[in-house]
Order: structure tokens, then sequence, then C-alpha cells
């Protein structure tokens, strides 16, 4: 670790030093503050504070979430087993579908068995590096599931408003080549976040009033002007974020318009069914995640965030393998032929 000169500032009557040293497994520079100059020879870590620091409330939220995290791995497995296991479910809506329930599984385990591990062992620290990989990891899938579901409307549109053209335009290779550009847009936004975190500076024994190291809690935690940070955040939250869900909107549009240009009222209905489980999915994850911003954005609370990050870090995914099951019937149909193969 190579210091180099300290250097001093004035914010609120105290007088903060920070030390600029090179780590070139990580990034070339971070900057620590204290209130008072001091030698910095560990290596910067946060502190989570979770969800609640009542000690009585600990093992219920432990059980809750152990139990959430567990059926959320199942059912996503399950899917998973039941379009791989059958081949009459070798078509691209599900195959899409399997790579969702990956996405979705990827996307809880960046965040609940750390939550889970401190509240078991009552440590909420984790380590600058550390919360740079799980802030990368977050992103990484998070942005999946939303160019996953870009990519399922899609697959939709072109099965309701182009049926004859469907298998030629939705071969396999072409869906395979979705599936990658959604795997490297995500990662693309996954390491301009990280790099956008890694030029902040924060103070040393830093609290994060969260149970996961979340870039909106760190940008306001961080001791040295973040307003650039602030705007390239919303600008890749309008690309990342924004452009998905306009191609999402678009394709129901074309959707909806091929759909009551139908005749027959049965062919209108079975259209909508087939439309119905992704519907649902895509309301339940861009409503819980534009709920999430606002609340951060109109509470001062540091905590309402957290908990309403819950919903889509937990509960969305947890949902989605029960909405494609319960109301798909070959969804239904793969998974009676699974478990009683299994049984």
């Amino acid at each position: 670790m190579n210091y180099l000169n300290p250097k001093y500032r004035l914010t609120d009557g105290y007088l903060y030093t920070c030390f600029l040293y090179n780590n070139p497994p990580l990034f070339s520079k971070r900057c620590l503050c204290s209130v008072e100059p001091q030698n910095i020879t560990g290596v910067l870590k946060f502190l989570l504070l979770g969800l609640s620091d009542d000690p009585e409330l600990q093992p219920l939220i432990f059980g809750l979430f152990l139990s959430m995290y567990l059926v959320t791995i199942l059912g996503n497995l399950l899917i998973i087993l039941a379009v791989s296991s059958d081949s009459h479910l070798h078509i691209p809506m599900y195959f899409f579908l399997s790579i969702l329930s990956m996405a979705d599984i990827g996307f809880t385990s960046t965040t609940i068995p750390k939550m889970i591990l401190d509240i078991q062992t009552h440590s909420g620290d984790i380590s600058y590096a550390g919360c740079l990989i799980q802030l990368s990891f977050f992103n990484l899938f998070g942005c999946l599931d939303s160019t996953l579901l870009t990519v399922m409307a899609y697959d939709r549109f072109v099965a309701i408003c182009y049926p004859l053209h469907y298998p030629v335009i939705m071969n396999m290779r072409f869906c395979s080549l979705l599936v990658l550009m959604s795997f490297l847009i995500s990662l693309l936004d996954s390491q301009m976040h990280c790099l956008l975190m890694s030029q902040l500076a924060f103070c040393t024994n830093v609290e994060i009033p969260h149970f996961f190291c979340d870039p909106p809690q760190l940008l306001k935690l961080a001791c040295n002007d973040t307003s650039t940070n602030n705007i390239l955040i919303y600008i890749f939250g309008a690309i990342f974020g924004g452009i998905p869900l306009s191609g999402i909107v678009f394709s129901y549009y074309k959707i909806v318009s091929s759909i009551l240009r139908v005749p027959s009222s049965s062919g209108k209905y079975k259209a909508f069914v087939t439309c119905g489980s992704h519907l649902s999915v895509v309301c339940l994850f861009y409503g819980t995640g534009l709920g999430v911003y606002l609340s951060s954005t109109v509470s001062h609370s540091l905590k309402t965030g957290a908990v309403a990050s819950v919903v889509y870090t937990i509960v969305t995914p947890m949902l989605n393998p029960f909405i494609y099951s319960l109301r798909n019937r070959d969804i239904k149909r793969a998974l009676q032929s699974l478990l009683n193969r299994t049984a």
C-alpha cells in the first residue's frame, strides 16, 4: 500500500484528511476520510445495518428470508429442470424462461445469502472489494432480468403478429444470439456502475443502512462531490432500463393491435393467455423497481429504501416461477411429469 501526500479539507466545521493510495488489483485510487488525521493501515470496510437492529426481530427476519430464499431457488430450479427435461418445451418461449430463472437465482443469491449470514454471525462487515463485487453482480443480474423480459416480449410479438414466419425468425441460433447480447449489455451496465462507484471517496467505518451495497446508498454516504455521479446514474438508468421497457411497451402495442383484429373471441382469448404470464412478471418487476426508486427519492428515511428493496430483490424472483407455472398448462404438465419421474 503506497500512500501519497495527505490532503486536508474543512467540511461542516470538521477537518478531514484524505489519504490517497494505490491498489492495483482493484482501481488506481481510493480516498479514505477520517475526522482526525490518523495512519490508515487496514482495508476500508463497510457495515451493512440490515433491515432492523432490534435483537428480537432478528430470528424472525432470519427465518423469513431463509425460507423465501429456499423457495426462490427451488421454484426456479424446477422451472429449469422442467424445460430441459421435456422435449415439448424446447421452443424459444421456454428457452428464454429457463434463462430468466437462472438470472433470478443469480440476482437473489447476490444479496440474500450475505444478509442471512450477517444475521447469523451478528456481523454486517463487508470489505471494499466485496462491496464492489456484490454491486457488480447485482447490476449484472438485474439488468439481465430487464433485457430478457424485453427479448421475451419480442418473442411474443413475432409469435402473434407473424405466426407463419415465427419458426424461421425465432430459430435457435437467433435465440442464443439474443441471450448473448442480453448478457453482454448487462455486463456493460454492471462494469459501468462498478467503475462509477470506484471513484467515490468514503470515510472509515462507513455504515450503510441497507442489507446490501446499493448504489444510491453509496452515493449518499460518499464524502466527495457526487453530483456528476448522480447524473450518470440517471443516464445509465434511462439507457439500460428505459430502452428495454420501451421495447416491451412497443411490442405489446403491436400485439394488442394485432389481437384486436382477430375476429373470434376464442382466438383473442388464446392470444391474451399466451402473454398473460409474461405481462404479469413485467408489471411486477418494473412496478416494484419503480416503487423502490420513488420511495428512496420521496422518503427522507434511509431505512425505507432498504425495506422496499426486499420486494424486487427476493419477492419478485420468488413469485416468477409461480406466475408461469400456475398460468401455463405446458409448464404444469412438465412439472407433474418431472415429479412423477423422481418419486
